[in-house]
């Protein structure tokens, strides 16, 4: 070797690289300008010669072997960089000319990196993880990641036989970001990231910033182009961004892709199951479910977890590909087309989201540079014993900066209408499913996660921001108060709250036989006591169809499945009448009878059952009452949207309560029979004189009821029940929910001078009459037989 060159030799420097200890690989490799001229050094395992080609002139300049475990070099007599490729002879005899990846400056900035360990980089997604990137005129892909206190961290694939002496990244000052620019590499690319820890051990990492993954039991990270699908969705988008959905109906159908319809998996020449066969893709399940949705009159679904995953059973709630949509239903090109499909198709899409845990799996987060990066230290504030999973420690601020601009990511790559976050209970409570002596309590000696608070509050102003009309959900099951609100006020700043007490509590009291329900009627009253003291949404969610609890069908009491098919009707009647939006899990509207399970399709076939179509339709009539009627949805959040006629008839276990707007005229009756009782001539107390029609009864004949409706509008007469000057006499059916309009008294006035068409309607009602007066009888028979059974 030149003795010049010699000279110029950093050896330690070279040992660190070779042995794969460098933190700083650019400090040796790439172009260096010296007093002597252009020093280029490039180390390549395998490589027996390389050649150094000016890409201005074209001429070559033959690098010289410094050490034999593949580290080159070469001196060029000029005075500045100049633009080059590598010439590279493997011992295999293939030659290859490339792109040196050590000829780039960094490209995540200094300020960039000021503001993720300031926790506040949100479009940190922009450039950590690998992205197709261009630098001049020379493609590739950029790829980052944070590992603090990672030796050395490599990119390794098939692209370099999964070698981490190829592609040692470089570490960006004390920010403990690692970057490397790989001019060449293609989208499709598999990898990880080799992360050496500060006690030598190498450990195989897939990309906590990464937007694709291999299709699992594989685990690595997939190289993909999030930016070039082209989405149709723009009016939606600025649509959503005017409309205030405290007012408006939502309807939420909550879907696990995965069993929500199956195919039969296909098996290779071998007889073995080819992987993910059994699973549609985002694109035919997009078509199939919004065709179902839109038929139900649903507004919303809600999609449990589809960040990626290694196991089915978790159901998505234990993730370690954040920002990848999974792969099991096919690319995240597919995923935007479903996306984008329930757009065109008027339908929104909330997202589950998981923030407050992450699973062990070792090729994920956890000890990700072989120290406690994302978890804390202390597995009494870092482990969660209720599902053997991890916490993270949200008061790093490059934690909550991954997590704040995971949410962020969803709402901006893949316009995600919401984000609902599970488990929140489990965040804010440092002794969450733990005993005594298992936790340690908050700098002030309790037992609030401080950090957790501080950063929801954080995420929720960060994300209201934006102004885009995308919401915030959150499931919490205990009194932890202000759940919803603005975070200026003091409240975490949630759009919503999931009413998960109203759900245990109104499902036990439907799971109570009829006969004893009057002991349990503070279980249906209970919670208009605190309906408004947050903007709840009411649940039958997934959480109540698993795990032993059956289907809602099955909880229901009966000793028929007509009976257990009331009882549900008459569930769903009242969850429509109570304050709040709604949501219902798949396969709940028609009635399946199996417990859910994630490895199975829906029951699809009971619907070739009568009983189980009734059901459907009962539900669609629902939802469409829903958006028909804005008493149902406008005033959900508002005290007055709500009043009770009748809140105390325990011993007949039947509740009589107005729905409300500003419009004395769109007020809704509701009266709800949560007996098995019928009741031909039931009086009600009304709020003024007028006439009341009757819009809906969830024993109508086509539901599968026994029919007995309130065929004519009800007039009023002075005379006092339920403490109202004012009363109605109606027909009560057995489990039934009856919804009237509420038409007042000057309307009737204004009827009654138009005397001439008066007589002719006189004449019709007459025919009418009796008309009805067979179907009336024939439905005392039906009522007296049920009567007699309970």
């Amino acid at each position: 070797m030149d003795k010049i060159l010699y000279d110029l030799m950093d050896w330690a420097g070279i040992e660190e690289l070779v042995y794969s200890e460098a933190s700083d690989p650019c400090r040796l490799l790439g172009p260096h300008v010296t007093k002597d001229g252009l020093l280029i050094q490039a180390f390549i395992p395998t490589a027996v010669n390389i050649s150094v080609k000016l890409k201005a002139t074209g001429k070559s300049y033959p690098m010289e072997l410094a050490d034999e475990a593949g580290f080159f070099a070469v001196l060029i007599p000029r005075k500045t960089v100049a633009e080059y490729v590598l010439v590279v002879t493997y011992d295999n005899g293939v030659q290859e000319e490339l792109n040196d990846p050590y000829a780039y400056g960094p490209v995540i900035s200094e300020k960039e990196q000021k503001q993720f360990e300031a926790g506040v980089y949100y479009n940190v997604y922009e450039k950590m993880g690998a992205h197709p990137w261009k630098i001049g005129e020379v493609s590739g892909v950029l790829f980052a990641v944070w590992a603090p206190c990672a030796m050395r961290v490599s990119v390794v694939g098939d692209f370099n036989l999964w070698d981490g002496r190829r592609h040692q990244m470089e570490k960006l000052g004390d920010s403990g970001i690692f970057e490397l620019f790989i001019p060449g590499m293609e989208i499709g690319s598999i990898y990880k990231y080799e992360v050496k820890c500060p006690n030598g051990d190498p450990l195989l990492k897939a990309d906590p910033y990464g937007n694709y993954c291999e299709l699992r039991p594989n685990t690595a990270s997939v190289v993909w182009d999030i930016s070039r699908y082209q989405w149709n969705d723009k009016e939606w988008m600025e649509q959503r961004a005017k409309t205030d959905t405290k007012e408006k109906p939502m309807s939420i159908y909550e879907v696990h892709l995965g069993s929500w319809m199956r195919k039969t998996a296909e098996t290779d020449e071998e007889g073995n199951t080819v992987l993910g066969s059994e699973f549609y893709n985002y694109r035919e399940i997009a078509e199939k479910l919004a065709a179902y949705v839109k038929e139900m009159g649903y507004t919303h679904v809600e999609i449990m977890p589809v960040m990626e995953h290694p196991l089915d059973a978790s159901w998505g709630y234990q993730v370690t590909g954040y920002y990848a949509p999974t792969s099991r239903y096919g690319t995240p090109d597919d995923f935007m087309y479903f996306m984008d499909y329930m757009h065109g198709q008027g339908i929104g899409v909330l997202l589950d989201w998981v923030p407050a845990h992450f699973p062990r799996d070792m090729h994920g987060l956890a000890c990700f540079d072989g120290t406690c990066v994302y978890e804390h230290k202390d597995p009494k504030q870092g482990s969660h014993p209720h599902w053997g999973t991890l916490i993270y420690n949200y008061g790093r601020p490059q934690v909550s900066n991954f997590l704040i601009g995971n949410a962020l990511f969803w709402a901006d790559k893949y316009h995600a209408d919401g984000i609902r976050m599970d488990a929140v209970a489990s965040m804010l409570y440092l002794d969450y499913g733990k005993n005594p002596g298992e936790w340690i309590p908050n700098i002030y000696g309790g037992h609030e996660n401080l950090e957790a608070v501080e950063f929801l509050k954080h995420l929720n102003h960060v994300f209201k921001k934006r102004k885009d009309g995308a919401i915030l959900i959150a499931e919490e099951s205990t009194a932890w108060p202000q759940i919803t609100g603005d975070v200026k006020d003091g409240a975490l700043g949630f759009d919503y709250k999931w009413n998960m007490g109203w759900m245990n509590d109104f499902t036990g009291y439907m799971h109570y036989d009829p006969f004893f329900r009057c002991h349990h009627y503070g279980e249906l009253t209970f919670s208009l006591l605190y309906a408004y003291s947050e903007d709840f949404i009411l649940v039958f969610s997934h959480d109540e169809v698993v795990h032993g609890k059956g289907s809602m069908v099955g909880k229901m009491p009966g000793e028929t499945m007509e009976d257990k098919f009331a009882n549900l009707r008459a569930a769903y009647g009242f969850m429509l009448g109570h304050p709040g939006k709604k949501l219902l899990f798949m396969g709940q509207d028609f009635g399946q009878v199996a417990e859910w399970n994630e490895n199975e399709s829906l029951q699809w076939n009971l619907l070739e059952y009568p009983i189980h179509q009734q059901m459907k339709e009962y539900v669609k009539s629902l939802n469409k009452l829903y958006a028909e009627y804005p008493a149902l949805a406008a005033m959900d959040y508002h005290p007055e949207g709500f009043e009770w006629i009748n809140s105390t008839a325990a011993e007949d276990n039947i509740v009589v309560f107005l729905r409300k707007t500003k419009k004395k005229e769109e007020t809704l009756l509701f009266v709800c029979n949560f007996a098995p009782v019928v009741h031909q001539k039931f009086k009600v107390g009304v709020p003024f004189a007028g006439k009341y029609k009757e819009i809906f009864c969830s024993d109508s004949a086509e539901f599968g009821g026994s029919g007995l409706i309130n065929g004519r509008a009800k007039s009023s007469k002075k005379d006092e029940c339920d403490a109202r000057e004012d009363s109605i006499t109606i027909q009560l059916a057995p489990l039934g929910i009856h919804i009237f309009t509420c038409m007042p008294g000057q309307e009737k006035a204004k009827a009654a001078v138009k005397t001439t068409k008066k007589t002719a309607v006189k004449a019709a009602d007459g025919k009418t009459a009796v008309k009805e007066a067979a179907p009336a009888a024939e439905t005392k028979k039906k009522t007296g037989s049920r009567r007699s059974k309970s």
